[in-house]
């Protein structure tokens, strides 16, 4: 009796695709699996572009580029700060083939942390720098190698919750510290940090808001504040400082940067590099020479060290930071920030005119959990027709791109749209 089905080999074959074997087997049998639960027969010629289709969408990469048309700058979900150009061509010049990640000019053994100490050190003031993973990272080095069994002071309105339903307290318990949590939701006064210093006492941490912020009856020590007081009893303050602005600008007015954080007397600052520093993701721990030391020599330190990609990035975006007016015009997230809101509207002119919709005024944000509050005017085009068959039919693009929307309609916000991107919008 003929078989209504091609056999696995000859529907294999027919397929003809560049795929591991096992792959194009798996497929074909999938493929002839719901042909039969379907209950109809069917020809290899008809069975063979299905397994084609399927074996495209198993072997094509998952991770990819997307266009970021939300408005939000530094979108978690979208991989935070697109890299320069410059920080592009270092990781490929160090991924291409091997590095001198750990050997010195003599041949010795030397460090990972030498590509950008020095940078570090230079644009914070600072008195030696280490690089690990991401700022996270750099908080539970610090108190693990300052506090490790010991207290660490916290006002109670800064035990926040970051990315993923992480929180402090259990960040602060994960690098074997207690904490001691002071003051009020809303009023912490420095009076209170001093009432809770004792022999148990090893560091006072300052935590940065992230994306909230307690507006009205509320009150706070500044950091300068509390270095007085931390070091008048002898022990180290630590800032968790996240955003990690390494350049001032008056967008991020009310964001301190590493070096005002350095200034202000933090023994030890923990920084991101993919917030408003606009870099590869990492943490960056910078602050007094010892303890930056007792952090490099913890055992931690190797188990979330800094990948050699990521620090040929950060290397190229520590040196664009170096000269503030072109860091703003190089780094793709800051010269976001920072459009002229005339090239904006021009972005979405030209976007209108070549997909339709309607050009409309729109407010883009930072994001990253850096200044909540603040609002970036912007432009975009809304589009026509169903908003969310709209955004579905973006996202499914080859290049995805990923819109908003905006009292019932799908908007595409050019404030974080590149000019470089408008022909990939048009095509889709």
């Amino acid at each position: 009796m003929t078989s209504p089905f091609p056999s696995i080999d000859a529907l294999v074959r027919l397929a003809g695709c560049d795929a591991p074997h096992r792959i194009v087997v798996d497929a074909a049998r999938a493929v002839i699996s719901e042909q039969r639960a379907a209950g109809s027969s069917a020809t290899a010629a008809e069975l063979a572009p299905r397994v084609r289709d399927r074996v495209a969408a198993t072997v094509a990469p998952s991770l990819c580029r997307v266009l970021n048309a939300s408005g939000v700058v530094l979108h978690t979900n979208l991989g935070r700060a697109p890299l320069a150009a410059s920080a592009l061509q270092r990781v490929e010049a160090v991924g291409r083939g091997y590095s001198n990640l750990e050997i010195d000019a003599a041949g010795r053994r030397g460090s990972r942390q030498s590509h950008v100490a020095p940078l570090v050190r230079e644009l914070t003031g600072a008195e030696d720098a280490l690089c690990v993973n991401n700022c996270a990272a750099a908080l539970v080095l610090s108190l693990a190698a300052a506090a490790h069994g010991r207290e660490v002071i916290v006002s109670r309105g800064q035990l926040v919750e970051i990315g993923d339903g992480f929180r402090i307290p259990e960040i602060i318990a994960s690098a074997g510290a207690r904490l001691r949590e002071v003051g009020a939701t809303n009023r912490t006064r420095t009076s209170d940090f001093t009432r809770a210093i004792g022999p148990e006492t090893a560091a006072i941490l300052r935590v940065h808001p992230s994306n909230y912020r307690i507006v009205g009856f509320q009150q706070e020590p500044s950091l300068s504040e509390l270095a007085e007081l931390a070091h008048a009893a002898g022990l180290p303050l630590i800032d968790d400082l996240g955003s990690g602005a390494m350049v001032a600008s008056p967008v991020f007015a009310d964001e301190p940067t590493a070096r005002e954080s350095i200034a202000a007397g933090a023994d030890l600052v923990c920084i991101s590099g993919d917030k408003l520093m606009g870099g590869p993701q990492a943490g960056i721990i910078a602050g007094r020479a010892e303890l930056v030391e007792l952090c490099r020599r913890h055992p931690l330190a190797r188990a979330l060290r800094i990948d050699k990609l990521s620090l040929a990035a950060l290397e190229a975006t520590l040196a664009l930071s170096r000269d503030p007016e072109r860091a703003l015009r190089e780094i793709p997230a800051l010269r976001a920030m920072h459009d002229d809101l005339a090239a904006v509207e021009r972005r979405a002119r030209l976007v209108c005119e070549r997909i339709g919709g309607t050009v409309v005024e729109t407010v883009a944000r930072i994001g990253g959990g850096a200044l909540p509050l603040a609002e970036l005017p912007s432009f975009g085009v809304a589009l026509d027709g169903p908003a969310e068959l709209r955004a579905a039919e973006l996202r499914a693009a080859e290049v995805p791109v990923i819109a908003r929307i905006v009292d019932g309609r799908c908007v595409l916000d050019c404030r974080t749209l590149a000019d470089d991107e408008l022909e990939l919008i048009a095509r889709r």
